[in-house]
Protein backbone atom coordinates (compact mmCIF):
# COMPACT_ATOMS: atom_id res chain seq x y z
CA UNK A 1 0.00 0.00 0.00
CA UNK A 2 1.71 3.29 -0.82
CA UNK A 3 1.92 6.13 1.43
CA UNK A 4 -1.22 8.24 0.06
CA UNK A 5 -3.23 5.15 0.48
CA UNK A 6 -2.08 4.60 3.72
CA UNK A 7 -3.15 8.08 4.90
CA UNK A 8 -6.76 7.75 3.23
CA UNK A 9 -7.49 3.93 4.70
CA UNK A 10 -6.47 4.91 8.64
CA UNK A 11 -8.72 8.32 7.46
CA UNK A 12 -11.75 6.68 6.26
CA UNK A 13 -12.22 3.14 7.85
CA UNK A 14 -12.96 3.71 11.22
CA UNK A 15 -16.30 5.94 9.84
CA UNK A 16 -16.86 3.10 7.35
CA UNK A 17 -17.23 0.33 9.55
CA UNK A 18 -19.33 2.43 11.97
CA UNK A 19 -21.97 3.30 9.05
CA UNK A 20 -21.68 -0.20 7.77
CA UNK A 21 -22.72 -1.50 11.46
CA UNK A 22 -25.18 1.24 11.22
CA UNK A 23 -27.09 -0.02 8.43
CA UNK A 24 -27.05 -3.92 9.49
CA UNK A 25 -27.51 -3.63 13.42
CA UNK A 26 -30.89 -2.92 14.73
CA UNK A 27 -31.01 0.62 16.51
CA UNK A 28 -30.91 -0.38 20.35
CA UNK A 29 -28.74 0.46 22.98
CA UNK A 30 -26.90 -3.12 22.79
CA UNK A 31 -26.22 -2.37 19.11
CA UNK A 32 -25.05 1.47 19.30
CA UNK A 33 -22.23 0.22 22.32
CA UNK A 34 -21.31 -2.69 19.94
CA UNK A 35 -21.07 -0.03 17.28
CA UNK A 36 -18.71 2.08 19.98
CA UNK A 37 -16.73 -0.59 21.01
CA UNK A 38 -15.44 -1.80 17.23
CA UNK A 39 -15.07 1.85 15.94
CA UNK A 40 -13.03 2.86 18.99
CA UNK A 41 -10.98 -0.27 18.37
CA UNK A 42 -10.23 0.51 15.15
CA UNK A 43 -9.86 4.37 15.84
CA UNK A 44 -7.23 3.94 18.06
CA UNK A 45 -3.99 2.69 15.45
CA UNK A 46 -5.30 5.00 13.01
CA UNK A 47 -4.99 8.14 15.01
CA UNK A 48 -1.79 6.69 16.50
CA UNK A 49 -0.93 6.21 12.40
CA UNK A 50 -1.62 9.39 11.02
CA UNK A 51 -0.07 11.60 13.80
CA UNK A 52 2.78 9.37 14.18
CA UNK A 53 3.61 9.36 10.60
CA UNK A 54 2.25 12.03 9.19
CA UNK A 55 1.10 14.56 12.21
CA UNK A 56 -2.14 15.55 10.56
CA UNK A 57 -3.85 16.00 13.89
CA UNK A 58 -1.98 18.54 15.97
CA UNK A 59 -0.09 21.19 14.07
CA UNK A 60 1.34 24.18 16.33
CA UNK A 61 3.45 24.64 18.94
CA UNK A 62 1.06 25.01 21.56
CA UNK A 63 -1.93 23.51 22.34
CA UNK A 64 -3.85 26.58 23.47
CA UNK A 65 -5.24 28.32 20.63
CA UNK A 66 -6.59 24.86 18.81
CA UNK A 67 -8.03 24.18 21.71
CA UNK A 68 -9.75 27.15 23.00
CA UNK A 69 -11.55 27.89 18.96
CA UNK A 70 -12.44 24.44 19.03
CA UNK A 71 -14.42 24.88 22.55
CA UNK A 72 -15.99 28.15 21.09
CA UNK A 73 -17.28 26.81 17.92
CA UNK A 74 -18.53 23.43 19.64
CA UNK A 75 -20.44 25.36 21.75
CA UNK A 76 -21.92 27.57 18.90
CA UNK A 77 -22.54 24.81 16.83
CA UNK A 78 -24.51 23.18 20.52
CA UNK A 79 -27.04 26.54 20.58
CA UNK A 80 -27.51 25.99 16.33
CA UNK A 81 -28.40 22.49 16.76
CA UNK A 82 -30.91 23.05 19.62
CA UNK A 83 -32.15 26.39 19.49
CA UNK A 84 -34.86 26.17 15.89
CA UNK A 85 -36.06 23.20 17.59
CA UNK A 86 -39.13 25.97 18.65
CA UNK A 87 -39.82 26.55 15.36
CA UNK A 88 -42.69 24.83 13.28
CA UNK A 89 -41.29 25.85 10.06
CA UNK A 90 -37.64 24.17 10.86
CA UNK A 91 -39.75 20.98 12.32
CA UNK A 92 -41.02 20.73 9.14
CA UNK A 93 -38.63 21.64 6.85
CA UNK A 94 -35.37 20.55 8.50
CA UNK A 95 -35.59 17.61 9.58
CA UNK A 96 -35.30 14.50 7.72
CA UNK A 97 -38.38 11.49 9.60
CA UNK A 98 -39.02 12.06 13.04
CA UNK A 99 -35.10 12.33 14.16
CA UNK A 100 -33.52 10.22 16.56
CA UNK A 101 -34.67 7.08 18.16
CA UNK A 102 -36.84 6.68 21.61
CA UNK A 103 -34.62 3.05 22.09
CA UNK A 104 -32.17 4.99 23.82
CA UNK A 105 -34.79 6.78 26.12
CA UNK A 106 -35.90 2.95 27.47
CA UNK A 107 -31.99 1.44 27.54
CA UNK A 108 -31.15 1.79 31.57
CA UNK A 109 -27.98 4.32 32.32
CA UNK A 110 -25.25 1.88 31.94
CA UNK A 111 -25.96 2.16 27.90
CA UNK A 112 -27.17 5.46 28.06
CA UNK A 113 -23.82 6.23 29.65
CA UNK A 114 -22.12 4.43 26.45
CA UNK A 115 -24.27 6.35 24.02
CA UNK A 116 -22.72 9.55 25.56
CA UNK A 117 -19.35 8.49 25.69
CA UNK A 118 -19.68 6.68 21.93
CA UNK A 119 -21.28 9.95 20.37
CA UNK A 120 -18.54 12.35 22.28
CA UNK A 121 -15.60 11.10 21.67
CA UNK A 122 -15.97 7.75 18.98
CA UNK A 123 -17.75 8.48 16.38
CA UNK A 124 -17.00 12.26 16.34
CA UNK A 125 -13.17 11.50 15.73
CA UNK A 126 -14.13 9.06 13.27
CA UNK A 127 -16.49 11.63 11.73
CA UNK A 128 -13.77 14.42 11.58
CA UNK A 129 -11.19 12.30 9.89
CA UNK A 130 -13.28 11.01 7.56
CA UNK A 131 -14.93 14.50 5.99
CA UNK A 132 -12.42 16.75 6.69
CA UNK A 133 -9.27 14.64 6.95
CA UNK A 134 -10.25 12.93 3.96
CA UNK A 135 -13.49 13.77 2.24
CA UNK A 136 -12.58 17.52 2.16
CA UNK A 137 -9.39 16.75 0.38
CA UNK A 138 -10.98 14.66 -1.92
CA UNK A 139 -14.20 15.89 -2.83
CA UNK A 140 -13.64 19.59 -1.89
CA UNK A 141 -15.15 21.68 0.73
CA UNK A 142 -18.98 22.04 -0.21
CA UNK A 143 -19.21 18.69 -1.12
CA UNK A 144 -18.38 17.91 2.07
CA UNK A 145 -20.64 20.22 3.61
CA UNK A 146 -23.15 18.79 1.74
CA UNK A 147 -22.79 15.30 2.51
CA UNK A 148 -21.95 16.26 6.23
CA UNK A 149 -25.46 17.77 6.45
CA UNK A 150 -27.39 14.82 4.53
CA UNK A 151 -25.67 12.28 6.67
CA UNK A 152 -27.46 13.77 9.82
CA UNK A 153 -31.42 14.13 9.96
CA UNK A 154 -31.36 17.73 10.97
CA UNK A 155 -29.82 18.81 7.52
CA UNK A 156 -29.72 22.58 7.80
CA UNK A 157 -27.76 22.56 10.95
CA UNK A 158 -25.92 19.58 10.03
CA UNK A 159 -24.56 21.94 7.01
CA UNK A 160 -24.10 24.63 9.75
CA UNK A 161 -21.78 22.16 11.25
CA UNK A 162 -19.97 20.83 8.74
CA UNK A 163 -19.04 24.51 7.62
CA UNK A 164 -18.29 25.51 10.90
CA UNK A 165 -16.05 22.45 11.63
CA UNK A 166 -14.51 22.52 8.41
CA UNK A 167 -13.29 25.77 8.54
CA UNK A 168 -11.90 24.95 11.84
CA UNK A 169 -10.12 22.19 10.08
CA UNK A 170 -8.40 24.85 7.40
CA UNK A 171 -7.93 27.88 9.26
CA UNK A 172 -6.75 26.18 12.32
CA UNK A 173 -5.92 22.57 12.04
CA UNK A 174 -7.50 18.83 12.92
CA UNK A 175 -7.08 19.16 15.95
CA UNK A 176 -9.66 21.80 16.86
CA UNK A 177 -12.44 20.32 14.45
CA UNK A 178 -12.16 17.19 16.56
CA UNK A 179 -12.25 19.07 19.78
CA UNK A 180 -15.62 21.13 18.68
CA UNK A 181 -17.22 17.88 17.44
CA UNK A 182 -16.74 16.46 20.56
CA UNK A 183 -17.99 19.28 22.53
CA UNK A 184 -20.93 19.38 20.48
CA UNK A 185 -21.58 15.98 21.15
CA UNK A 186 -20.74 15.88 24.69
CA UNK A 187 -22.77 19.09 25.85
CA UNK A 188 -25.73 17.65 23.63
CA UNK A 189 -25.84 14.59 25.02
CA UNK A 190 -25.68 15.92 28.66
CA UNK A 191 -28.17 18.12 27.42
CA UNK A 192 -30.44 15.21 26.24
CA UNK A 193 -29.82 13.01 29.25
CA UNK A 194 -30.70 16.45 31.47
CA UNK A 195 -34.05 16.85 29.59
CA UNK A 196 -34.99 14.03 28.04
CA UNK A 197 -35.68 15.16 24.30
CA UNK A 198 -34.05 11.80 23.03
CA UNK A 199 -34.74 13.36 19.41
CA UNK A 200 -31.69 14.52 19.20
CA UNK A 201 -29.92 11.15 19.48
Amino acid sequence: MTYRAKKNFASILPYAVWMVMLMMLPSTGECYAARTLVTAILLLPCLFYLERHHGVIHRNKTLFPELAWGFLVGIVVLVAWVWPEQFEWYRKWCIFGDGGTSAIGESDMVLKLVRLVGSAFVISVAEELFFRRWLMRFAGFWWMVVLFAVEHDRWLVGAFAGLMYGWLAVRKGLLSAIVAHVVTNLALGLYVLETGNWQFW
